[in-house]
């Protein structure tokens, strides 16, 4: 069976695996045979997890410059172990660390990369990736002819699954040798990010988010977040301006959300936006103009002054529970 690598960089602070982790292992298993890479140690729980996923094979290193490095290191890893293995193809979050990381394994592979994938499909034996492009007015196909192929996978464009039979993995520590070049940027201190006690933005089953109608004030979204328990998200020109951080931009050059609900708020709609939320189950927009395109892709919307319509909403959701 086609041997397919898999790299697991997001592991969730209690051991177990990211939902975007989840979703690649879903892919892997359903072109070839996963074999898992990991930059750190393998608990007992988290094997476990990888054998629901039908993981047989997990070999990971625990060597220092993993982590007191750049990304270098485990592109390192990560070719390394692509070519004893003979993988056909080398899966990878489509963040901007997967997309780096994807980029210097093409390099050290002679391999070709296929950045911004939703789907992939085995083709005799290769890997052929599928593309969502112009935020996903057209869908494209894309196929490497390297013998490996390196493929980077946006977050939410499937569904996560449990294999059909959970295995026991053989886990297998390893070392790797790392070039000079990979050695050059050491990091020397780390400062943790603040937790703001919402979920994480990719993950959230309620995101409100807000645009350029807020005018700087996310006062508003915050609060309409806070009380549904949802992540607060941005559009890139609220993002652009500074009013938010760029970690909170929803779009697509930002990320990708299939939340439950998703609120849109003083937001156009443009296919810069569209792109990045449009796959979620429900869609309320509140915008002042009635011409806006959001709510051509919209369950619900409102018409009407953001800073007048979610003070309301906010009163009556805790009314309600109290």
């Amino acid at each position: 069976m086609t041997a397919i690598v898999v790299f697991i960089d997001q592991i969730n602070a209690s051991g177990t695996l990211h939902s975007t982790s989840q979703q690649l292992l879903t892919l892997a298993r359903s072109a070839g045979e996963a074999v898992v890479v990991v930059a750190g140690p393998v608990s007992e729980d988290l094997a476990a997890e990888l054998g629901v996923h039908g993981v047989a094979r997990v070999l990971h290193s625990e060597q220092s410059e993993l982590a007191d490095f750049l990304i270098a290191p485990k592109a390192d890893l990560v070719a390394q172990v692509a070519a004893s293995v003979s993988a056909s193809a080398v899966l990878l979050e489509n963040s901007p660390a997967g997309k780096e990381i994807a980029a210097r394994v093409g390099v050290a592979l002679n391999a070709g990369v296929i950045t911004d994938a939703v789907t992939v499909e085995n083709q005799g034996g290769a890997l052929l990736a599928h593309k969502s492009v112009l935020a996903g007015s057209y869908m494209v196909q894309a196929q490497a002819t390297s013998a490996v192929t390196v493929i980077s996978v946006k977050s939410h464009s499937v569904e996560a699954r449990a294999a059909a039979q959970t295995v026991v993995p053989v886990v297998e520590r390893i070392e790797v040798t790392f070039g000079p070049a990979s050695l050059g940027a050491r990091i020397i201190r780390r400062t943790s990010r603040t937790a703001s006690g919402r979920p994480e933005l990719e993950d959230a089953r309620i995101v409100v988010a807000g645009g350029r109608g807020l005018d700087g004030d996310f006062g508003p979204v915050e609060e309409l977040a806070d009380v549904l328990g949802a992540a607060v998200g941005a559009s890139r020109a609220a993002t652009d301006a500074g009013w938010i951080s760029h970690a909170a931009q929803v779009g697509q050059t930002g990320k990708k959300v299939s939340p439950q609900l998703y609120i849109s708020v003083g937001i156009s709609g443009a296919i810069q936006q569209k792109a990045g939320m449009q796959t979620s189950k429900v869609i309320v927009a509140v915008n002042k103009d009635s011409e806006s395109p959001v709510f051509e892709i919209a369950d619900f919307g409102i018409v009407g002054d953001l800073f007048k319509v979610l003070p309301q909403a906010v009163e009556e959701i805790k009314r309600r529970r109290s």
